[in-house]
């Protein structure tokens, strides 16, 4: 039974089989509806069979129990198969949809195929399984200001989500190189902000460039589809607005956002290229109101508690030499410039819980001093959220030496543009959210982990899929399943179960990596008169543990 994630408890092995033939029906109790719709729209289509209403033996039964919620939590579930029929039952609506999940993995990769092929038969095996998750934020980020994802491939990207029962999209939607929500009290933000006029190809080493515009946005339309069919996965949708750094796409198109008194803001333009901008947002009433507006249509379009604000790698340099900059430090009575950043984010982390959401933001908003009630994504290691644990603070691990999925796969030469470590597939698996420098009361403000995409290098989907994939299915497994210390874990079973895992994303249609390396299409191409490939950034050796 190759499960993944692999579930907590599994018995009940036999010879027989539950067989779904077109008189099957769904029986359906209260609170299963978002289950239901699912199970028949994606089984149907595969099937081919209508899977219609009805309480018949020849039925699969879906329900929740509260005394599955007491035992297994709302997200946990209980599956049991018969030969005469099959009983699903959830902890809550959630864990219900998780079961229905591993339904579909047990009836085989053709059970993940849009129209039914003929000849096929569709069997349960025999079987009784009890699961529920380690973690409550199993989350994956996907960045979609440096390449533009149209709404397609983030609908295709929450379903693959499901697939592999992580419950959170971090959607990063604005950066140096793009602004990608429509803000309709804002209009240049997408009307300037969402096109960059080229884009560096590589490392911002490179001398390659396309010369093409590259950009796109989501309108407010788009965006409620989003969030109305992630929530029909149980997905939460995090956005994340940039403040104050990665935000000279908002300055080009609203100059006065930027440091005007030290450089042209008015001459800037959606940055081309890759890296850590100087150009950050002037700390000044006109950016907090405007940033206040942004703000409150976001709020409107995204029900998740938790709003992520960025914080991470502001320059300070215009700062420093900015008289507006200073005048305020000096005003506010703060230390420095340091203080001054996080000045910034305290204002959104109370502005944000007066309206009943909280704030998190990458972990150097730790810089300066915690805002209360913030919570922290660790992105430079452990450490941060570490030190922000112990505080009392709420952690989501994302350790970029563990997680980062933009870092390359493989060390060999005719791998996709290479950034960063080496992570493999093992790696992953045997990453843990927890580091046992915490101790059991610290450890619980861990809320879980994500694997983060960063897409400089990703131009298209076919690129997002080869880096996250199959890395995100042992990510899910850490994050899902209660496993062994990472030493401990079984990997050579993992990858065995990753031959079924394999054929199942074939026929979702994923461009994963394969096991032996790229397939030619998916080779770095080497440009007419280079010697090799274009630069990417290898970091060469292990990454440290920090």
């Amino acid at each position: 039974m190759d499960l993944i994630p692999a579930p907590s408890h599994v018995s009940g092995h036999g010879d027989d089989f539950f067989v779904l033939g077109p008189e099957t029906r769904l029986a359906a109790g209260e609170g299963t509806e978002l289950t239901e719709r699912w199970l028949r729209s994606t089984l149907g289509a595969a099937t081919g069979f209508p899977l219609a209403k009805g309480s018949v033996d020849n039925a699969i039964w879906l329900s929740v129990d509260p005394a599955v919620t007491e035992e297994l939590g709302e997200e946990g579930y209980r599956l049991t198969v018969l030969p005469e029929t099959v009983d699903l039952v959830g902890g809550g609506p959630a864990g219900l949809f998780w079961g229905a999940q591993t339904l579909r993995q047990l009836l085989g990769p053709d059970a993940y195929r849009r129209a039914p092929l003929p000849g096929r038969e569709w069997r349960l095996p025999v079987t009784r399984i009890e699961d529920s998750p380690r973690f409550a934020w199993r989350g994956l980020m996907l960045d979609v200001a440096r390449h533009f994802m149209p709404k397609d491939g983030v609908l295709r990207y929450l379903d693959l989500l499901a697939a592999h029962k992580l419950n959170v999209f971090h959607f990063h939607l604005t950066d140096d190189q793009g602004w990608r929500i429509e803000i309709k009290r804002h209009p240049r933000l997408t009307e300037i902000g969402s096109w960059r006029a080229r884009t560096k190809i590589g490392h911002r080493a490179s001398p390659l460039w396309e010369e093409k515009p590259h950009g796109g946005y989501y309108t407010q339309d788009d965006i409620r589809e989003i969030v109305a069919y992630a929530a029909e996965r149980h997905i939460t949708v995090v956005p994340e607005i940039d403040i104050p750094g990665h935000s000279q796409a908002a300055i080009a198109a609203y100059p006065e956002l930027g440091n005007s008194d030290v450089i042209d803001t008015a001459s800037l333009s959606v940055w081309d290229t890759w890296g850590i901008s100087a150009n950050v947002l002037a700390p000044t009433d006109t950016t907090l109101r405007f940033y206040e507006g942004v703000f409150e249509e976001v709020l409107d379009l995204f029900p998740s508690t938790f709003v992520h604000v960025g914080g991470d790698e502001c320059l300070k340099d215009q700062w420093k030499r900015s008289p507006v900059a200073q005048a305020r430090i000096k005003e506010l009575r703060l230390a420095d410039e340091e203080d001054l950043q996080s000045w910034f984010i305290r204002h959104f982390d109370s502005w944000l819980a007066a309206r009943g959401r909280r704030l998190i933001g990458w972990d150097e908003i730790l810089e300066g001093g915690l805002a209360p009630g913030a919570a922290v994504s660790s992105w430079r290691g452990y450490q941060g959220g570490i030190t922000a644990a112990r505080a009392g603070h709420d952690v989501v691990m994302c350790p970029e030496q563990q997680v980062y999925l933009d870092h390359r796969q493989h060390g060999g030469d005719d791998e996709p543009m290479p950034i960063g470590y080496v992570r493999t597939l093992e790696d992953v698996y045997r990453f843990d959210p927890v580091p046992p420098q915490l101790g059991p009361d610290e450890a619980r403000h861990v809320l879980g982990a994500q694997a983060n995409v960063w897409t400089e290098v990703m131009e298209n989907h076919a690129r997002v899929d080869y880096q996250t994939f199959p890395r995100l299915a042992a990510f899910a497994e850490a994050v899902w399943s209660r496993l062994p210390a990472p030493a401990d874990r079984d990997f050579a079973d993992f990858e065995r179960r990753m031959t079924d895992h394999y054929r199942r994303l074939d026929a979702l249609g994923v461009g994963y990596r394969p096991p032996t390396g790229p397939l030619p299409w998916q080779r770095r191409p080497v440009p007419e008169g280079m010697a090799s490939g274009s630069l990417g950034r290898p970091i060469e050796g292990a990454p440290p543990n920090v």
